[in-house]
């Protein structure tokens, strides 16, 4: 059976997890921008913490329902409503054959996940489901949602009732300053120490040119290099390098000015130097933070790193015992 969209929202795409082992090639990774969000979504409705949902930015769509579905709505305050009725997130709920489920303002957060039970069925591509948009790969037509587009489902709805719920202490929100962990990178030496000192004492905020490519901030000291000798092959500008690879989470600083991150679709490879990346654990919070909202980066080391990876991978652990 399936779900017709009626209106499609400001951008809704389908993601799973991504698909890993294509770096290498130029293939991001993808997949949603909170994982852990969509992962919750999914085992609130029966599913594999890993199948296909809806990923939503900022405005919900409006979907038709042709068979009883089991329905989450994690990640963003974005309420979900079933004929106009109140639905609520970190929740699971049914959805009867024929209903419509719509969605309320935007209350906080950036992109929200709609699970429905039996998943999403959208062909594989390199072993995932989720939309690359700017290569047109994966997803639905390799594409956002529009408006008469039928999704089919997986598998039957199973048995998950409604009620199910993530407990208040197992979400999380990136709400007020958000601090995005950092560890320095290979080129932190390009930097002078007091221009390493600024950018984490600075307060940045979310620049409007903020997608799943990259995040770019604003408003903090622009950045002084050490003087050099530009090696053949690198451009002028101080921030140049002779093309280098780009970690997931990198942090570049062209010319010196605004902060960019990469997330899940950006390019694996280029000629600005790498001046730290945040760390894993905090990469979920990234994609829940708006245009304009405050944050600082906080320096880390490896150790702490690795520990945060620790704390985020048994949190998803406690999910699961709770869900299963």
């Amino acid at each position: 059976m399936a779900v017709r969209v009626i209106k499609p929202g400001l951008s809704t795409t389908v993601q799973d997890l991504g698909r890993p082992g294509y770096y290498h090639l130029g293939i991001p990774i993808s997949g949603a921008m909170d994982r852990y969000a969509l992962a919750a979504a999914n085992l609130l409705v029966g599913n594999k913490a890993g199948d296909a949902a809806l990923e939503v930015v900022f405005a919900g769509p409006e979907l038709r329902f042709e068979d009883r579905r089991t329905v989450a709505v994690t990640g963003a305050d974005l309420p979900p409503k079933v004929d106009g009725a109140l639905q609520p997130t970190w929740t699971s709920f049914v959805v009867e054959p024929g209903q419509t489920l719509s969605f309320g303002f935007l209350k906080s957060g950036a992109r929200a996940y709609v699970a429905v039970s039996g998943g999403i069925d959208v062909p594989l591509v390199l072993g995932s489901r989720s939309t690359y948009p700017l290569c047109g790969l994966g997803g639905f037509e390799g594409r956002p949602l529009r408006a008469d587009d039928v999704l089919e489902f997986l598998g039957t709805p199973g048995e998950t009732s409604a009620g199910k719920e993530v407990p208040l202490e197992l979400r999380r929100t990136a709400s007020g300053e958000v601090k995005l962990r950092l560890l320095p990178g290979l080129y932190w030496h390009r930097i002078t120490e007091q221009a390493g000192n600024s950018f984490f004492e600075d307060v940045w905020k979310v620049a409007p040119e903020a997608d799943r490519i990259g995040y770019r901030f604003r408003g903090g000291r622009p950045l002084t290099f050490v003087e050099r000798e530009p090696p053949f092959g690198a451009g002028s500008d101080p921030s140049n390098v002779v093309d280098c690879g780009y970690a997931y989470g990198s942090v570049q600083v062209p010319a010196g000015a605004e902060p960019i991150l990469l997330h899940r679709d950006a390019v694996s490879g280029g000629g600005y130097f790498m001046l730290g990346t945040v760390i894993a654990a905090d990469m979920d919070l990234v994609g829940q933070m708006q245009p304009h909202q405050k944050m600082r980066f906080v320096r880390v080391d490896m150790d702490e790193a690795l520990a945060a990876r620790a704390a985020e991978r048994e949190r998803l652990s406690r999910l699961r015992s709770l869900l299963r």
